[in-house]
């Protein structure tokens, strides 16, 4: 049977015959380091089939294996196409991540071309992996005087220590060694952001941004629109206040009565803001938390995908995992979240309990939950 090669998209890529091995193996870390993605061997720029002279799959299987790293596992299959015989090579999306060739250079994919990871796009790479924790960062431009030391107080209280009446020497070792500060003595992201003032001055990427819709299409006349800034517990309190006084209480009509419906709990909401607060990637700066109101559904829009080795399947049964791991310490002692995984999978079957479903998807530059409304 013959098979016509797709367009060249994000997730397919045309070869000739004459590739070389350092081209071939760039492509292949190029797709790893994406979400995977085909290789057409055989195959012009313009989609047409050019076929093959020979079998190329040991020495793709070779180049994978000593031009990649970590090595790479494609598959390798022969076809025919238009008369010709091309090969289909397939790159799965990489589970060890970051990749880069044995020339040391990291390649993404980005529309249908591939190109050298910049700063940032490698930094989220290594933070996928979590080889890399940025609210782990000391912020050298940020201050003590831009962190609230009575919420510090309060947090060491727990602990039944007196920071307040500690020396001002003392009380800044405590906060280095709870990460709250960084070596040089300034706020890390983790700390501005549980105990900032207004950490959205220093890093306009953080806060909440809220909407509710009149009907089910974000083109839908706007009903309320808020920003929650602040600490992340500030940003959870004061965003789920606002969700509240925007969620209709669900009910029906019997006769002359209005008889109300079992809704979700409080804590079904509050769940969904502190993940997306705590597990959101702040080194994209470029946008912030997302919570739409709809009036079938109400959406939790985080930026960042999930890291490597966590899959939307796993979350539904409790899979946990800690892109910030400062963030889920400090939000954990504050009693906001717990590390066992247990948050998502109470969603599901509250969800479940009014007959309704929870979607997760981690599609483009967000993980999205999409909670269905009674």
């Amino acid at each position: 049977m013959s098979v016509i090669p797709p367009a060249e998209n994000q997730h397919v890529e045309f070869k000739l015959e004459a590739v070389s091995a350092t081209e071939l193996a760039e492509e292949l870390v190029a797709f790893a380091n994406a979400d995977g993605g085909e290789i057409w061997l055989g195959v012009d720029d313009a989609g047409q089939p050019v076929g093959l002279s020979r079998s190329y799959e040991q020495d793709v299987m070779n180049i994978s294996r000593s031009g990649c790293i970590p090595p790479i596992r494609p598959t390798y299959e022969t076809v025919q196409s238009g008369g010709m015989t091309v090969a289909r090579i397939g790159v799965p999306k990489g589970p060890d991540r970051p990749y880069y060739t044995s020339r040391n250079r990291y390649y993404i994919r980005v529309g249908s071309t591939k190109r050298i990871a910049s700063r940032e796009e490698l930094m989220r790479l290594f933070q996928a992996a979590g080889l890399f924790h940025y609210d782990l960062v000391e912020l050298s431009q940020v201050s003590l005087n831009q962190i609230n030391l009575s919420a510090v107080a309060d947090y060491f209280a727990h602990y039944e220590l007196a920071f307040a009446r500690e020396s001002e020497a003392e009380r800044e070792r405590l906060m280095r060694a709870t990460d709250i500060l960084g070596d040089q003595g300034r706020p890390t992201v983790g700390g501005l952001l549980i105990f900032g003032i207004s950490p959205e001055r220093t890093l306009p990427q953080a806060g909440i941004q809220f909407a509710h819709f009149q009907g089910t299409q974000p083109g839908a006349d706007l009903i309320d629109k808020r920003f929650f800034g602040g600490s992340l517990p500030d940003q959870v309190q004061n965003a789920l206040a606002g969700l509240k006084a925007n969620l209709q209480s669900p009910s029906r009509i019997e006769g002359a009565r209005r008889i109300e419906r079992a809704g979700y709990p409080d804590p079904v909401f509050r769940e969904l803001l502190v993940n997306a607060c705590v597990h959101r990637n702040y080194s994209i700066t470029g946008s912030q938390i997302r919570v739409l109101l709809f009036a079938d559904r109400c959406e939790f829009v985080s930026p960042g995908r999930l890291p490597n080795t966590v899959t939307v399947e796993k979350l539904a049964v409790g899979t946990s995992f800690a892109r910030n791991p400062l963030l889920v310490r400090l939000m954990e002692n504050l009693g906001y979240m717990d590390r066992l995984g247990r948050g998502l999978p109470m969603v599901v079957q509250a969800a479940s309990r009014l007959g309704l479903g929870v979607d997760f998807d981690d599609s483009g530059d967000a993980f999205r939950v999409v909670l269905r409304l009674p």
